[in-house]
């Protein structure tokens, strides 16, 4: 007999986390890979953040904390929500996580029951159904296409509630598709919202800052102030801030939630690590203006990626509006040979070819719940997107 829980059989790794664990096997074994599956900024973290972790550590603020985070840190990010959100929390309403994940992990835990849905768009982040489905919901997609622009219509939402509609996730800027919501399409999902007082909204607000061509971010609750007692409104350092291995995600919602959040991360993590939470305030209540010149760095690679893909055979691909992902549709590929023969059936095969033929390593659009396409991170050099999609237009070039 197994020792393992059967809720286990229910889940997958990360499959992000596959792939640039597959490409970093095949560089061991000598071969040419660049990898275009890691979802982190190519940048350094700020050396003002690096500092006050430093000071932290000498000054002794090295013990626990309170569990879901100091006063320090839950007044920055009060006062961030209020700076850039227009949204008022008190510090009993805000939680601090070790990282974004866990944030929606822990509101996961503290309000879904079996059988409750969670609503969740494709192209999805890969961690959204799994969490649900380790907390016990069900969770329900929402198909989106390259038509719509990867967003959701609010008709769509309206057919797909039921009364066992717990939650709806929303990211945007989108993880994988880079699509952003402006403020009066999250004012029109909203006025369908408002009709249901039985769903609650996450916001996953994560790339708020990785934003181009003048795109203005808005969050639900701010376009619409009528959900802000059913809304968790997520974000954290880890972008914005080159920050993903401190492990720092926040929310602002309804003091009982949040409330319930602490008590689950009491009994998993306890607090989030110290020195990260020093570093947090530092990045927050900081210097803002590397956060404006990283994102022109971004779009000046998005621009270079989105139009090479498009010169590919087989590809066609929309202009993001935010993030640091390309999602190409491969339609164009499917049912085409590869040089040895291998006819392309899906887009893993066509993921499997481009990192097996031209050595370069992207997720199939399987990973995120809506097939044919595949998502390219630009969070690299110039000089490396430049060659991997040189490298991709010669594996399309090759199909016969």
């Amino acid at each position: 007999m197994s020792i393992l829980a059967r809720k286990l059989s229910r889940i997958k790794p990360s499959p992000t986390l596959a792939v640039t664990a597959k490409a970093a096997e095949l560089r061991a074994a000598g071969r040419d890979v660049i990898g275009l599956g890691a979802g982190e900024p190519d940048f350094d973290t700020p050396d003002s953040v690096k500092e006050a972790a430093i000071e932290a550590i000498w000054a002794g603020k090295t013990k626990y904390t309170k569990v879901d985070g100091t006063d320090e840190l839950k007044q920055a990010i009060a006062d961030k929500f209020r700076r850039e959100n227009n949204l008022g929390y008190k510090l009993n309403q805000i939680t601090v996580n070790c990282g974004g994940k866990h944030t929606i992990f822990n509101a996961y835990m503290a309000t879904l029951d079996p059988g409750d849905e969670v609503l969740i768009p494709t192209p999805y982040w890969v961690s959204y159904p799994d969490m649900a489905l380790l907390a016990g919901g069900a969770p329900k997609y929402i198909e989106t296409s390259i038509k719509t622009g990867f967003k959701l219509s609010p008709e769509d939402l309206a057919r797909a509630i039921t009364p066992k509609t717990k939650w709806l996730v929303l990211n945007t800027p989108s993880n994988p598709s880079g699509a952003g919501y402006t403020k009066a399409e999250l004012k029109a999902l909203a006025g369908v919202l408002l009709k249901h007082p039985h769903v609650w909204i996450m916001t996953d607000d994560i790339y708020e800052h990785v934003i181009y061509d003048g795109f203005e971010f808005s969050t639900i609750a701010e376009a619409e102030p009528r959900l802000y007692d059913r809304t968790l409104t997520m974000n954290g350092v880890s972008k914005a801030y080159a920050m993903t291995g401190w492990r720092i995600g926040y929310a602002g919602g309804p003091q009982d939630l949040i409330k319930a959040i602490a008590k689950i991360q009491s009994q998993s993590t306890s607090n989030p690590s110290s020195i990260s939470q020093a570093a947090a305030v530092a990045a927050l209540n900081g210097p803002q203006d590397f956060i404006r010149e990283r994102a022109k760095i971004f779009q000046e690679r998005r621009d270079m990626v989105v139009a090479m893909l498009n010169e590919a055979d087989g590809l066609s691909c929309l202009t993001p509006e935010g993030a640091f992902y390309a999602y190409p549709s491969c339609e164009g590929m499917i049912g085409r040979k590869t040089p040895d023969g291998k006819v392309l059936e899906t887009d893993i095969d066509v993921a499997s070819y481009l990192i097996e033929g031209v050595g370069v390593a992207v997720v199939p659009g399987a990973a995120f719940g809506l097939s044919p396409y595949f998502r390219v991170s630009y969070a690299t050099s110039t000089e490396v997107l430049k060659d991997a999609c040189a490298r991709i237009q010669k594996a399309c070039a090759a199909l016969t």
